[in-house]
């Protein structure tokens, strides 16, 4: 009998033994299968399959030459884990001059346990001194098309991943002073902003007179002076397909910041099929409103920018605009002739859309996100000038500004696969911009390690760039999390860093005061890191201290002072494991002295409530009204306690406002509860009475929420007047 069957279990052996060669060989796992094209200051990160032998950081190994053979001066330096090298780009950048560049490893390279490369390898790059731009159709339909291949890719491999990214529009002294200011100095409170003389769009503001309320399909405008005698001067109402979410307030103009929703009534297939224009249906609004009158206010401007909203700031009489579009690119499969470039309407240039021109999409080399950004720039002194646009494929959430910069946080998954996002890291992509008034200007970018939180983890001073991060994930204990910071001079070259701070724990808040850094990081406890970055080559670690609790946002008070907003927490022991169970408790204000850099104390503490107490503090910078002269430290409150039954149940005690008297001396003292709930508390919160917004004019304290405005004579807090809506 023939022995038939040897021969599939020969094949099956023979393919496992070239699987296992195949895995266990060492080599570079990130190797490039095309020219690539970068900016100046690329930082280029070789990913080996194994950990390195420390030999193997040698410039006769790995280094860069130009397209004259001429190897060039870059700096090495191994990765965090070991198993990658970091080249760094010369003093003054690549040139882009050069025709062409390429990286050069060689054989020589080995890994700790000995095993060599299994091939001399070449990466080549050519180097660009500004974004490059689509160009034509045929371009921004393979940018996409690169996009729909490596998700069929993933399905094929990994048996259906979801499409990732399908409709998911539809689904020091100078700071402490900002700080103060930016909560309302002199007799009127502005917005809490993070930098001063950078405004942030937020849901109420006021000129002193009246106060304006943005609310879902409407905007109030309400006499606020005197405030026994409110009344509604005004009510702007919106039809359905608009919601307003934010304002400015700019001498006689009111700028209204919302979302609309177009209704089409064909098939987005049908479209691409019997059309070549994808339809405009997600797009964020500006509306202007003269309001000299602010009983009889009058439209005088909208624009309409594709994308949903992700941030706005006003610096003066600019106001800017960041969209983020993801456009519906697999409709390029029904009729790749589909134009799915972004959209915008003004009326200055009539009511028709206006597309942006394939040589006005910048694109970011070596990105590859489905998505926009777009910057809108109005001028509300000049208001028959058109709004100029700036766009480009990819984008990010996080954003910050100061007066002359605009600066994006993208994260950067790199090569990673989709299904290995949310499990593996993935690193920041900086790209900062130039603003000079109407002009938004692409300046550079770079790539620090790790993930932003929010805006506060960004900040500009004295020309450098600084910015904390989590590198990792704080569940992971395979991998465990570290926290840094980086030091960026004016073109975003790296200057000085701090790394490896709090392993296994993640960053909660991060303030910036001049040459001083505040950072909270938590996983059991709170350590508050207090940095010196007054070299920017050399920041330091002064100062730590172990806390529990974790505050998820930093206030200064004065130069010596910071108030921290967050969480209370106990840890619980659990049966079966070394490690304590953490549950958040009450809200926990503290107030810090920074006063010994070396020896930051939390000198006050004050907690509210138990578990379940929350605040929009705690995610909302513009819920906090503060100012020190007044003794003001007002922000919405809904308090619950515990139960005897079990740790999970709570029951709701309180819902408005608190406000505190701050004293470095004596601590917090609790001056009045202003609540919008007429007699005993309810058994259940109701968003309608929740107080969402505290401000002041001269001494009378208002607070708003959706139902009603209530007036308070700040010192007693009684109340003055009471108006329902």
């Amino acid at each position: 009998m023939k022995k038939w069957w040897i021969i599939p279990i020969l094949l099956l052996v023979s393919f496992a033994f070239v699987m296992f060669y195949s895995l266990s060989q060492f080599k570079v796992v990130n190797a490039l299968d095309e020219e690539h094209v970068v900016l100046p200051n690329k930082v280029w990160q070789l990913q080996f399959s194994s950990k390195l032998d420390e030999k193997s950081l040698d410039s006769d190994l790995i280094y860069v030459t130009n397209d004259q053979g001429k190897k060039l001066d870059t700096k090495l330096e191994f990765g965090d884990d070991g198993t990658s090298i970091i080249i760094h780009p010369p003093e003054n950048g690549y040139d882009s001059k050069a025709k062409e560049y390429a990286v050069h490893f060689n054989k020589g390279i080995k890994s700790a346990l000995g095993r060599e490369l299994n091939s001399a390898q070449t990466w080549k790059f050519v180097v660009k001194e500004t974004l490059p731009t689509v160009g034509t159709q045929e371009n921004l339909a393979s940018y996409f098309e690169k996009i729909l291949d490596a998700e069929k890719k993933e399905r094929g491999w990994f048996g259906g991943v979801k499409d990732s990214f399908t409709s998911r529009e539809d689904n020091a002294k100078e700071e402490s002073v900002a700080a103060d200011k930016s909560g309302g100095s002199g007799e009127v409170s502005e917005t809490n902003v993070q930098v001063q003389g950078v405004d942030e769009a937020d849901i109420v503001k006021t000129d002193g007179k009246s106060i304006f309320q943005a609310e879902y399909d409407k905007v109030r405008i309400i006499q606020a002076v005197p405030g026994a005698q409110m009344k509604v001067l005004a009510t702007i109402r919106y039809e359905q397909n608009f919601s307003a979410s934010e304002l400015f307030l700019q001498g006689n103009q009111l700028v209204v910041i919302g979302h609309q929703y177009e209704e089409i009534h064909k098939s987005k297939e049908d479209i691409a099929k019997n059309s070549l224009v994808a339809p405009m249906m997600n797009t964020t609004a500006i509306i202007v409103y003269d309001v000299k009158n602010p009983a009889d206010p009058k439209q005088v401007r909208e624009v309409k920018v594709e994308g949903s909203y992700v941030s706005a700031r006003k610096v003066e009489n600019f106001v800017y605009l960041v969209t983020q579009h993801y456009p519906d690119y697999w409709l390029l499969k029904e009729n790749r002739g589909i134009d799915i470039r972004p959209k915008f309407t003004d009326t200055v240039l009539g009511s028709e859309e206006n597309t942006v021109t394939y040589d006005d999409i910048h694109y970011f080399p070596e990105s590859r996100q489905p998505n926009y950004t777009m910057i809108a720039a109005l001028d509300l002194d000049q208001p028959k000038t058109e709004v100029a646009m700036t766009t480009y494929l990819g984008s990010g959430n996080q954003f910050y500004m100061s007066k002359e910069n605009l600066y994006l946080a993208v994260e950067d998954y790199g090569d990673m696969k989709f299904n290995e996002r949310g499990v593996l890291a993935p690193d920041t992509d900086v790209h900062k911009f130039a603003i000079k008034g109407m002009e938004v200007k692409y300046h550079s970018s770079a790539t620090v390690p790790g993930t932003v939180l929010n805006q506060f983890s960004m900040d500009e001073h004295d020309g450098y760039f600084r910015v904390v991060t989590t590198k990792g994930y704080a569940w992971d204990e395979k991998r465990p999390s570290s926290n840094q910071l980086y030091i960026l001079d004016q073109n975003l070259k790296e200057t000085g860093k701090i790394e490896e701070l709090a392993r296994g724990e993640r960053i909660y808040s991060a303030r910036f005061m001049g040459d001083r850094i505040y950072m909270v990081t938590f996983k059991e406890t709170d350590p508050l890191f207090v940095f010196d970055a007054s070299d920017p080559a050399n920041p330091k670690v002064l100062g730590e201290l172990k806390i529990p609790g974790f505050s998820n946002y930093l206030h200064p008070y004065d130069e010596n002072h910071l108030i921290g907003f967050g969480q209370d927490t106990k840890a619980v022991a659990e049966k079966g494991s070394t490690q304590p169970r953490i549950l958040t408790d009450g809200v926990k204000i503290s107030l810090f002295d920074v006063s010994d850099m070396s020896n930051p104390k939390e000198k006050f503490t004050e907690v509210i409530g138990g578990r379940g107490t929350y605040s929009s503090l705690n995610h909302d910078h513009k819920a906090l009204l503060f100012n020190k002269d007044k003794g003001l430290f007002a922000f919405p409150i809904s308090v619950y306690r515990k139960t005897d039954k079990n740790e999970y149940e709570q029951l709701f005690e309180y819902q408005g406002a608190y406000v505190y008297n701050i004293d470095p001396v004596n601590g917090f003292k609790l001056e009045s509860k202003v609540s919008h709930i007429s007699g005993d508390m309810p058994n259940y919160e109701d968003w309608e009475h929740q107080i969402q917004r505290l401000l002041y004019i001269g001494d009378t304290l208002y607070a708003l929420s959706a139902e009603k405005i209530t007036s308070h004579k700040i010192g007693s807090y009684e109340k003055v007047g009471e108006l329902k809506f």
